[in-house]
């Protein structure tokens, strides 16, 4: 007969096996509950605009597919700089993503910033773009009477440097948009940044500034006035809200100017929630109310798409708009 000393030796030895079992398998448990928690979803730009009305969007839709709310966070500052800092400091566990496009994604901003909080390559797991958004160009009739890109062309190119145009900012796609259109073009204009997009539009409007490159929600106010013509959008193709604009590829053939928008995690977020958040996207991506709420506000879906796919597309894309801003010199300190 075993002694009751063995007894008790044996019996803490089966249960300190247990327990080590168990703590084998706590961390397996908890990957499979992601996520039990809200999830912050930190966006680069304030709310109300185009970014933060479709980055609400994908969140909502999102959230409903993870079983958790998707909470939006405005960060704005910086060309998102502010956003893509804060992001790249949290913590791996997959409760902070961020909406991010070329500029935080794709080395726009390290070509045009001498001094980031992050390092663009290293500090974030891509999960999945979600939607692009092109841009419009109008013109002032007054200062600029004409009906179509070609004869806008015609047009400048008799006035080198007399001209000018308007944007949201130094390197931001409305800007970058622009000059990509003039170099392709062979045209000289003055490019006028504005802080505020109210102020912009008042100076078209006045012929203060000559022409401007926007984003299409901002335009569409001014869509019938008389006092200004949209001449083309900067996708590659035409925009089902603004159809009978043309776009710039028609006359300038692959040119593309819009804005991509997806999302990241921070670097060393582990590939199970990666590929949670980017199934949940996808699956966002084709509902219908989704497809709506982005097709209002002049954005188109993008699905479907892994997180390599998006990384290489963002990449691509970045490194058109670093080589302009490395020829043209540009600078936004």
């Amino acid at each position: 007969m075993r002694s009751p000393k063995s007894f008790d030796v044996g019996r803490r030895a089966l249960l300190g096996t247990g327990v080590a079992m168990l703590g084998l398998a706590m961390p397996r448990l908890a990957r499979a509950a992601f996520p039990d928690r809200p999830v912050r979803l930190i966006i680069p730009y304030g709310p109300g605009g185009q970014t933060d009305i479709v980055s609400r969007l994908i969140g909502e839709a999102m959230g409903q597919r993870l079983g958790q709310p998707v909470l939006a966070d405005n960060r704005p500052g910086a060309a998102g700089n502010l956003a893509a800092e804060m992001t790249a400091r949290s913590p791996t566990d997959g409760y902070t993503i961020m909406v991010g496009s070329t500029g935080a994604l794709g080395g726009v901003n390290a070509a045009l910033y001498k001094n980031l909080g992050y390092d663009w390559q290293q500090d974030f797991a891509p999960i999945g773009l979600f939607c692009t958004t092109p841009n419009v160009i109008l013109v002032n009739t007054t200062a600029i009477p004409v009906n179509s890109l070609t004869e806008f062309i015609e047009f400048v190119s008799t006035r080198p440097g007399q001209l000018n145009f308007a944007s949201s900012g130094i390197g931001a796609t409305t800007h970058l948009s622009m000059e990509l259109l003039l170099e392709r073009a062979k045209l000289s204009m003055v490019h006028v940044p504005y802080r505020q997009s109210t102020q912009g539009m008042t100076d078209l409007l006045a012929g203060r500034v000559q022409a401007r490159c926007l984003g299409l929600p901002e335009a569409e106010p001014v869509k019938t006035d008389s006092r200004v013509r949209a001449i083309a959008v900067t996708s590659a193709a035409r925009s089902p809200n603004w159809p009978d604009v043309p776009a710039v590829a028609e006359t300038l053939p692959n040119f593309v100017g819009a804005n991509e928008f997806g999302l990241a995690a921070p670097a060393g977020t582990s590939a199970e929630i990666i590929n949670r958040f980017n199934a949940a996207l996808n699956e966002a991506l084709v509902d219908p109310a989704v497809k709506a709420g982005f097709q209002r506000v002049g954005a188109e879906a993008v699905a479907p798409n892994s997180p390599d796919t998006f990384s290489g597309y963002v990449r691509q894309r970045g490194a058109t708009w670093t080589a302009l801003i490395q020829r043209l010199g540009l600078s936004a300190e």
